[in-house]
């Protein structure tokens, strides 16, 4: 089906430039009732690519969808221009009478510091609480999943001794949940972060399930199957070569990092990374339409 997109949006070019049709970016709304309503709150600094890869997964959905971005009033992107934001983006008080079937909580780099020490933290924890009442169903993402388990559910954050970083095994602990539907065993997912979410205080919570796990990266995915929340604590949407422009930057910074764990064959980095995540990532977002954004 198709995308209904901000007139004028820049990523659309970016996605025909990879081989989407242009027709599948560009639609228009026919039948309200039978078009689905998403709500992507991107927190992350270069926005641009964050919207053109949840589009790109969005795109390829059985469904029309209207897709809207939000922004934090609360906070100034150094990194995106604001002409953009202000021509492509609302606010929450843009929003707040709206109803959304789907709303896509991004990650954000500010790992680094407490919660409450976030500038926008109040403004999001408004968008939060508002969800609870205005949008069926969350995709919460990276830090964008620890913000959500922390407001809703009391469960912090706790630094690692140095960043996960890299393409990870995965196994499920419950298999029949629909998130997962058509999942291998083993599946492989991207993570890079500074931080973790501990399954021992996850399973304190009682309306929580556990649905994957690493051996290496830790908790994956959690849901809360009654509210209709997915939490995932890796990148499932990164393009091929994200973690290495990711490393690339981080090299550059001057600081200590190590070369992305099973990405570069033989871990070599002038080789391409291979792609070990796409259809994990596409199943990921077609068992998030079908089974919880569109089912009443």
């Amino acid at each position: 089906m198709s995308l209904i997109l901000p007139d004028g949006f820049p990523v659309v070019e970016d996605l025909c430039d990879e081989g989407i049709a242009r027709e599948l970016l560009c639609g228009k709304v026919e039948d309200a009732s039978r078009t689905l309503r998403i709500l992507i709150v991107n927190l992350m600094p270069v926005k641009r690519d964050a919207e053109r890869d949840f589009l790109r997964l969005l795109v390829h959905s059985p469904y029309d969808i209207s897709v809207d971005f939000l922004h934090m009033k609360s906070h100034i992107s150094k990194n995106t221009p604001m002409q953009h934001v202000e021509t492509f983006y609302k606010d929450f008080d843009g929003i707040a009478a709206d109803e959304y079937d789907g709303m896509i909580l991004t990650g954000a780099p500010v790992e680094h510091l407490p919660f409450e020490d976030v500038d926008y933290w109040k403004e999001l924890c408004r968008v939060m609480d508002w969800a609870t009442t205005h949008v069926r169903s969350m995709l919460c993402v990276c830090w964008g999943a620890q913000a959500a388990l922390y407001h809703y559910y009391g469960i912090n954050k706790h630094a690692f001794t140095e960043k996960m970083f890299g393409v990870f095994p995965h196994t499920l602990r419950v298999p029949e949940s629909k998130i997962v539907w058509g999942f291998d065993d083993v599946f492989y997912i991207p993570h890079s972060r500074y931080t973790e979410v501990r399954a021992d205080e996850i399973e304190c919570v009682k309306d929580l399930r556990i649905v994957a796990t690493s051996a290496m990266a830790g908790v994956y995915m959690v849901e809360d199957e009654e509210r209709k929340r997915i939490f995932v604590t890796g990148h499932a949407e990164y393009a091929r070569n994200t973690l290495h422009h990711e490393y690339q930057r981080d090299l550059a910074k001057g600081l200590h990092i190590h070369i992305p764990n099973n990405y570069y064959p033989s871990d070599d980095v002038t080789r391409e990374p291979l792609m070990r995540w796409r259809s994990c990532a596409n199943l990921l977002i077609g068992n998030w339409l079908c089974c919880y954004v569109a089912s009443r």
